[in-house]
């Protein structure tokens, strides 16, 4: 797809300073411009760049005066960032404006679908499936029975969502991702062996929440596994039988929340953290990547370490622990010092 400078300008709302016919087709760094390529200078640290860049198109910010002459045509914008981002989001919009039904596909009879759908080829459709307007349904996608997806959903290719979930408006689901298998639930019978727990209940995803690629949320043994709304949840994710995540918590990738545990509003969870199970995270916590969590947290608690401390106390244990093998050299040197002193003594 190519837009000109023109184009780019009405949807942001800016100003061309430079060649209004300027076209551009993809994206780069502004140290990385090339001829018919689209960048943004917002950080004052990368300046120097706009003066050498071969970007056909550069967003600045209105404050910005050029101290030389250039050869990139110019947008200027209130926040170049912000703009920057706007126009990605219209792009995507765009590049994923697909309607129609690709064939082969199964959709069932009892399936009820809203307006301006998308579905991909090879796409799974089952029994009492109901989805809202302007749903796009990605290839090789399995949607099972009863399953409910609001307004404005995006399934990614190769999704899987089990029978019984709920999905909100608004929602992302990335490539990989399955929503609504079995819980992890099993009990040993009288010859030892573990036997499956049948896994009964389903998953609940509010509005406005986005999955990442290959993550994986597990149904509730009885009740609901629940995402809340605005939720963001990394690549490579395991939330298991009914847990709880609270809105506009943030969690990022290969963590992994044991069943039954509820984590709070507002919270940021780290990369490779691990949350046993059936204990409460409270609200606008904080849990550092790598982070062990096997306790109740505390609303705003800051936490790190493997089982976690307080954040504080893991910084100032670490720089002694960085220091041990000097601190136990100066230790026995102290100690064979004392004994000296105690043998010259007696």
């Amino acid at each position: 797809m190519k837009f000109t400078a023109k184009q780019i300008a009405e949807i942001l709302q800016g100003e061309v300073v430079g060649n209004h016919d300027e076209e551009v087709s993809k994206l780069s760094k502004i140290e990385e411009g090339e001829k018919g390529s689209l960048t943004f200078l917002a950080n004052p640290k990368y300046n120097s760049y706009i003066y050498t860049t071969k970007a056909s198109v550069t967003i600045v910010n209105n404050s910005f005066i050029p101290e030389k002459d250039l050869e990139t045509t110019l947008i200027k914008v209130e926040d170049a960032y912000k703009s920057f981002s706007t126009l990605l989001e219209y792009y995507n919009q765009v590049k994923n404006n697909k309607t129609g039904r690709e064939e082969p596909n199964f959709i069932s009879k009892s399936a009820c679908i809203g307006e301006n759908e998308y579905i991909g080829a090879f796409s799974y459709i089952g029994e009492n499936v109901s989805i809202g307007s302007n749903v796009k349904i990605y290839p090789n996608s399995y949607i099972g029975d009863n399953v409910t997806i609001g307004d404005n959903c995006i399934i990614f290719a190769g999704v899987k969502i089990y029978s019984e979930t709920v999905i909100g408006n608004n929602c992302k689901i990335h490539s990989g991702s399955i929503i609504g298998s079995d819980g992890f639930g099993f009990a040993p019978d009288e010859n030892g062996e573990y036997k499956a727990v049948p896994q009964t209940g389903n998953v609940i995803i509010e509005d406005n929440v986005d999955i990442g690629s290959n993550s994986t949320i597990d149904r509730a043994t009885l009740g609901s596994t629940v995402i809340r709304r605005g939720v963001k949840l990394d690549n490579q994710i395991q939330i298991a039988h009914n847990v709880e995540i609270g809105k506009n918590t943030v969690i990022a990738s290969q963590t992994g929340i044991a069943g039954s545990t509820k984590v709070g509003e507002n919270c940021m969870i780290g990369g490779q953290v691990g949350i046993v199970g059936h204990i409460s995270i409270g609200n606008n916590v904080k849990i550092q990547a790598q982070s062990g969590i096997g306790r109740n947290l505390k609303d705003g608690e800051v936490v790190q370490g493997s089982p976690a401390i307080g954040y504080s106390d893991f910084n100032k244990s670490y720089v002694h622990f960085k220091n041990l093998p000097k601190t136990i050299t100066t230790l026995n040197k102290i100690e064979k010092e004392f004994n000296s002193l105690k043998n010259r003594n007696e």
